[in-house]
């Protein structure tokens, strides 16, 4: 049922959204570095990696330089356009591609780079890979101002690796543990209510059983 709502959902969304996606690609193919799409290795169902799509929204060799795979809030490598794209999430619409061509659902654990994922506990890592990754999911949500929060650490790489990678595994597990038909219509709506109102704890009001965020966390997600 969830694979043919992603064929459907996805279908559908490409065709109403065609009016902003080719002119995206016209603007990035005549600015930066002339790019349109980003092509980056993730780990998806069954471990397998596979190639997310992306509107290019950094330097080709971003993944080499500075924070390598973090990125933070006014990150250099950040091209004319890119902050726009990525603080409205529009970068990541040419992953429905990824779904339709069943790489990805709309929702599930956010495709990781190989190190990422490995932040997560074996266990977890187990469970992730049954699941086909999401556009969307609790992960995706709660992090969505991840680069505000990375830009207050003093250690960026660091901080993500030892406090946001592992409690982002901790939401995924809750994900695969709860998933159904109305969890998976949940997440679709509050990701819409997110575009245009950003507040991160209403995954927590919707979501209510979800694990608690760790210390160095909980303000900053829960708004407290």
């Amino acid at each position: 049922m969830q694979r043919l709502a992603d064929i459907v959902l996805s279908a559908a969304a490409l065709l109403v959204l065609s009016p902003l996606l080719l002119p995206v690609a016209l603007l990035l193919r005549l600015t930066g570095e002339g790019e349109v799409f980003y092509v980056q290795p993730r780990v998806g169902m069954g471990g397998r990696e596979f190639g997310v799509l992306k509107f290019a929204t950094m330097l080709k060799d971003s993944p080499n330089i500075g924070a390598g795979t973090v990125t933070v809030r006014d990150d250099p490598r950040i091209l004319p356009v890119g902050g726009f794209l990525r603080k409205t999430k529009i970068n990541e619409l040419p992953q429905l591609l990824n779904i339709l061509f069943g790489d990805m659902s709309v929702v599930g654990p956010r495709p990781l780079v190989r190190k990422a994922f490995e932040t997560y506990d074996p266990q977890t890592q187990e469970i992730i890979k049954r699941l086909r990754p999401g556009l969307s999911g609790l992960g995706s949500m709660v992090f969505r101002n991840e680069e505000e929060i990375l830009h207050g650490s003093q250690d960026p790489l660091a901080f993500y690796y030892r406090v946001v990678g592992p409690y982002k595994g901790q939401l995924e597990r809750w994900y695969y543990e709860n998933a159904s038909l109305a969890v998976y219509i949940k997440v679709i709506v509050v990701t819409a209510i997110l575009v245009v109102r950003p507040d991160t704890g209403l995954v927590f009001r919707v979501f209510k059983d979800l694990p608690e965020p760790p210390p160095e966390l909980r303000d900053v997600l829960l708004g407290t």
